[in-house]
């Protein structure tokens, strides 16, 4: 079973040729660096394009101020129609609520009152740059503490509800997936009737877990916690990248960091120094599992003509590559049912 670690958008939102096929194909370094100029900052014209494909994202490098060096900025450009304005705002207010709780997540820079800003058609932000290395998720003591700030987020994600952004549920992750497969020229006609009866099958697996576990309590997530979006330095770890920020279980913010039941064991360890955790949602893993495994799957096709997804997932175009996904979504049911 292959189980990919990246993700991201709702395909459902836009799936097959749009309006919006390439919708980065006017985003020049000239642009990138005359945006960040129209904050007040100077760029020294130092770029590094950084590995993303839902957004674009660059680091920037600055003039120095006086005789003091000046620290890169991140600048992430978001794709057009994916999210609302309200709901970017959200995801930043989130980020900044966390940042005002003095914890170590990374939140955007404010300008003339403003994170989302505009320039030549974009939204954009300006984060500090924050560099790290991955964390160790064989190391009792990381996993531990990775639990502990999660759980630190979660009493503040707790407080209030999202009012924009999406929800992880089947409409999301698993039903408009599906349709941008369906409807995409990636999945060979011969495969068509074979992915609908896994993807089908899986779904009603899923539907049948989330009715026997019966209602959890959501709460305001990260929504990604795969161990790219945290980031580890000789003061611990912080988390990065609230794009996925969204309203679901606190067992989605877990699961992808603890690779076995010893490494989980040791996430909650930490995790219930400061927060209670319902070990009913454990039972949800597979069920996450299985719908991020759709959803990556329905993310490329629906994302396929934006020239970057050919060039980064070659493999989706080759036709072992689906009969495979095929197979992994009924392993995913054989082990739901």
């Amino acid at each position: 079973m292959h189980l990919a670690h990246h993700h991201g958008g709702d395909p459902g939102a836009r799936h097959g040729r749009t309006l919006n096929d390439t919708p980065y194909a006017s985003l020049t370094p000239d642009l990138v660096l005359d945006a960040v100029s129209a904050c007040g900052l100077w760029p020294d014209g130092r770029l590094l394009a950084l590995n993303s494909y839902e957004n674009r994202v660059w680091q920037i490098g600055l003039e120095p101020v006086g005789v003091e060096p000046a620290a890169p900025v991140i600048a992430k450009f978001y794709r057009p129609g994916r999210w609302s304005d309200v709901a970017i705002a959200e995801e930043h207010a989130f980020a900044q609520e966390l940042a005002d709780a003095e914890l170590p997540v990374v939140a955007p820079l404010v300008f003339g009152g403003r994170t989302l800003l505009h320039h030549a058609g974009f939204r954009y932000a300006l984060t500090p740059r924050r560099g790290g290395r991955a964390p160790e998720l064989e190391a009792i003591d990381q996993l531990q503490w990775l639990g502990r700030l999660i759980a630190r987020m979660h009493l503040i994600g707790a407080r209030a509800p999202f009012a924009h952004r999406g929800r992880l549920d089947r409409d999301t992750m698993v039903q408009q997936p599906m349709q941008a497969v369906l409807g995409s020229s990636l999945l060979p006609a011969s495969l068509h009737t074979n992915y609908r009866a896994a993807a089908t099958r899986l779904d009603a697996a899923i539907a049948a877990r989330l009715e026997a576990i019966g209602p959890v309590r959501q709460l305001r997530l990260h929504g990604d916690c795969h161990p790219g979006n945290v980031l580890w330095t000789d003061a611990g770890p912080h988390f990065v990248d609230f794009d996925d920020a969204r309203t679901g279980p606190a067992v989605q913010d877990l699961w992808m960091l603890a690779n076995d039941a010893r490494a989980m064991e040791a996430v909650l360890e930490g995790y219930q120094q400061f927060r209670d955790f319902d070990h009913a949602e454990l039972a949800l893993i597979p069920a996450l599992r299985a719908m991020r495994q759709l959803h990556y799957a329905g993310w490329i096709a629906a994302r396929w003509h934006d020239p970057a997804f050919p060039a980064a997932f070659p493999f989706a175009a080759e036709s072992r590559w689906w009969e495979q996904h095929v197979a992994d979504l009924h392993e995913l049911a054989d082990e739901l049912e």
